[in-house]
């Protein structure tokens, strides 16, 4: 999803384990800057609460310098976007941070996309939220999150946490429909919008990666392969000649409403437990919760390598 320089995070549910994509349990994660050795974050002391006045240096999800003259003083913005065939092409990926791939019922995924030193003037389609979406989000701090509602359990667990709740049915002006798309993967909204929505006085989040321009040492891998399902067919292959992972879905191309391709040059796979949880969509089938605190197996695409270790979140 043309996220240049940002990371991807991609979740597999299965009930066994998660990667950072997914399917089987896994957890995918796709961000702007490389994950690597300990490095200087530029985060003096602003402390992702509302209570720091000195911005960080860098934007504080992606390493990177702001493409403006400082990092915006607000906290990250996260927004739940549909992944089905007949959501696609997406629109607003590009602009993000960091994007979450989580799996949700039947085999298929939805995008958890993470804004904070960007705007994105239109994401499309916005739907519901899910069990995951939590514990994801509770670790940047008290973010913004737009989503299109969701089941009375997911939503107390969303308040529970305090995370900033802009969804549908309480911002209805903050959200739009697409005529030229069929409900509901027509929903569409903006980060000025969902900002303004908020009104929140919270700062930047502190860092959750640590991120070096220098790549460890790892095993040559050009291309990975995420079976989720029948649905959720993903490739990532390494195009050296452009530095990024191209993202292909049951061997096509998956591109943006622009028709650009979605890339990223970073993609993380992070191995966690999912289960069933007893909360069922219209066809009754169980929605899945995947299990991202704790520890498990991670695998960290960067550079035409692959990085193998253990991801760890107390």
């Amino acid at each position: 999803m043309a996220l240049m320089k940002r990371g991807w995070l991609v979740g597999t549910v299965t009930i066994l384990a998660v990667v950072a994509l997914v399917l089987g349990a896994i957890l995918y994660l796709g961000g702007r800057a490389g994950i690597g050795p300990l490095a200087d974050t530029g985060h003096d002391g602003a402390n992702g609460h509302g209570g720091g006045t000195i911005l960080p240096k860098v934007c504080p999800l992606t390493g990177l310098k702001p493409s403006g003259d400082a990092v915006p003083n607000r906290p990250a913005l996260a927004v739940k976007v549909e992944n089905l065939p007949a959501a696609r092409p997406q629109t607003g990926l590009s602009w993000a941070d960091i994007v979450y791939e989580e799996p949700v019922e039947a085999g298929i995924t939805r995008f958890i996309v993470i804004y904070q030193c960007q705007n994105a003037s239109r994401i499309e389609p916005v739907r519901s939220a899910r069990f995951t979406d939590v514990d994801v989000l509770t670790q940047f701090s008290q973010p913004v999150f737009g989503f299109a509602g969701g089941v009375p359990a997911v939503l107390s667990r969303i308040h529970a946490a305090h995370l900033l709740d802009v969804n549908f049915e309480r911002a209805p002006k903050t959200y739009h429909r697409d005529p030229a798309r069929q409900q509901p993967h027509n929903l569409y909204t903006s980060t000025p919008e969902l900002y303004a929505a908020a009104r929140t006085e919270e700062g930047p989040p502190v860092p959750v990666f640590v991120y070096s321009p220098h790549a460890p040492q790892g095993k040559t891998v050009n291309q990975m392969h995420i079976r989720f399902s029948t649905y959720t067919d993903l490739t990532w292959t390494w195009v050296p000649s452009k530095k990024v992972y191209e993202r292909y879905d049951t061997g096509q191309p998956q591109v943006l409403s622009d028709g650009t391709p979605i890339t990223t040059t970073n993609v993380v796979v992070q191995v966690v437990k999912v289960t069933l949880t007893g909360v069922t969509d219209v066809n009754g089938v169980h929605s899945p919760e995947a299990t991202v605190v704790g520890s498990g197996r991670v695998y960290i695409l960067r550079g035409g390598k692959m990085v193998t270790g253990t991801w760890r979140r107390p």
